[in-house]
């Protein structure tokens, strides 16, 4: 077990694969399996997914998030709209958890609350532009082992972080850090201070050249006792 109290392994951009004890649940978060920092073996792992969550509906975080629902039977946890999305790509309805925001939901022991995220929801549409799906969320993630994980999901810094904090105790932050689409260094050092958790484990930088905020910036912003807090495993690499 990884002092996390799970192991984390990431997929590039915003994609991760959690998984607590070995009969546990194995959790692929925000399926984008064709990004350029993508693992060889980032499929291999998607292949054993028992659940999957999705914050919202861009591309660069639902892109396969049917595909491997459908090839592995694994559940889908997000917001109402996003599973009738996931429906009309032909995901099973017994598959799909579809909820809102300050609900939660459990499946096989696993707990997800939908939070607040300042962002937008999108997929494009057949006339070449954006059609609106659902809400941007963040997800409280309760594994059954007790840890509790606060994924931002794509947002901006807001107050509220403290309050979600003071309600679920996350030990472990994902939060993105690449600036430009989502909060950059500077506002992920103050979303830290607000959630305070033990491990800061930064997302959604690299991967494109707009995404210029990288895990040495945001220490750098970060009060000197919270600077050993930042975990920032390599595509593909497993902390444990």
């Amino acid at each position: 077990m990884s002092r996390l109290g799970f192991d984390l392994t990431w997929l590039g951009h915003a994609t991760f694969y959690l998984k607590g004890t070995p009969d546990g649940p194995k959790i692929l978060i925000d399926p984008f399996l064709g990004n350029p920092r993508a693992p060889k073996n980032a499929a291999e792992l998607a292949a054993t997914t028992s659940h999957i969550l999705v914050t919202h509906a861009h591309s660069d975080h639902i892109e396969d998030a049917a595909s491997i629902a459908i090839n592995t039977g694994a559940s889908v946890l997000s917001s109402l709209e996003i599973t009738m999305e996931l429906a009309a790509q032909g995901v099973p309805a017994s598959q799909l958890v579809g909820f809102n925001k300050g609900g939660a939901a459990t499946r096989d022991g696993l707990t997800v609350t939908l939070t607040q995220a300042f962002h937008s929801s999108s997929v494009r549409a057949a006339d070449g532009g954006a059609r609106s799906v659902g809400d941007p969320c963040g997800m409280v993630i309760e594994l059954p082992n007790g840890t509790v994980i606060y994924n931002t999901g794509d947002t901006c810094v807001f107050g509220d972080m403290k309050l979600i904090a003071e309600i679920y105790r996350p030990t472990v932050l994902m939060l993105p850090i690449g600036d430009f689409y989502t909060m950059g260094p500077r506002q992920a050092a103050k979303a830290c201070e607000l959630v305070n958790p033990q491990w800061i484990i930064p997302q959604h930088y690299g991967t494109f050249p707009g995404l210029t905020g990288t895990p040495d910036a945001l220490r750098a912003l970060l009060p000197s006792t919270m600077r050993d807090r930042v975990i920032a495993p390599a595509p593909g690499e497993t902390v444990r």
